[in-house]
């Protein structure tokens, strides 16, 4: 009987789980949105792009994300020097592989991943680590070639003792997409 119990408070909470997420999502792309249609300089737009851009991207509203991204994108060379720039460079290409994948460029798609672990790096990047939905997007394509390139690049940045590089390349070299958990939101 509690064996029962149990597997039908997991079918639960994974029913609740699975419905939660588009509305998890729609709240963050509100948030993003609010925050980017708050901003009063230029600096501060620069800031907001990425995750509006990201949010517009996991709700299904691609042409919203390729318009923020390509935004964000010319105003890279404006901000070269700022602590977000990293950021900054690693959402543009990590936006625009996501685009190309969903619309079946899959040799685009890979070449946008390398690119985005091609950024300088950046704070945030260095201490969290950076967004793994593309990477896990084309290991789902049996990309692991890119994944590992990838994953090699963002070593150079990411060196901290929370970087998990190390574990999720013995797992893609199995054959195995690793459970990304909060690094497919960054």
């Amino acid at each position: 009987m509690r064996m029962f119990k149990i597997f039908l408070f997991g079918m639960a909470f994974a029913a609740f789980t699975l419905s939660a997420f588009p509305q998890v999502e729609q709240q963050q792309y509100e948030r993003a949105m609010d925050k980017l249609n708050k901003t009063s300089t230029k600096r501060e737009r620069f800031y907001a792009l990425g995750d509006a851009a990201k949010a517009a991207f996991n709700i299904g509203n691609m042409n919203q994300a390729r318009y923020l991204i390509e935004e964000l994108q010319r105003m890279l060379d404006e901000f070269v020097g700022d602590w977000n720039f990293g950021n900054a460079v690693h959402d543009t290409h990590i936006v625009l592989g996501r685009i190309a994948l969903s619309e079946g460029n899959i040799a685009a798609a890979k070449e946008y991943l390398l690119r985005a672990g091609k950024t300088p790096g950046s704070p945030q990047l260095g201490s969290f680590g950076p967004n793994m939905a593309l990477a896990k997007e084309l290991l789902e394509k049996g990309e692991k070639d890119a994944v590992l390139k990838y994953f090699k690049l963002c070593s150079k940045f990411w060196k901290k003792k929370s970087s998990k590089i190390p574990q999720w390349t013995l797992e893609v070299q199995k054959g195995d997409v690793p459970n990304f958990g909060p690094n497919l939101y960054y």
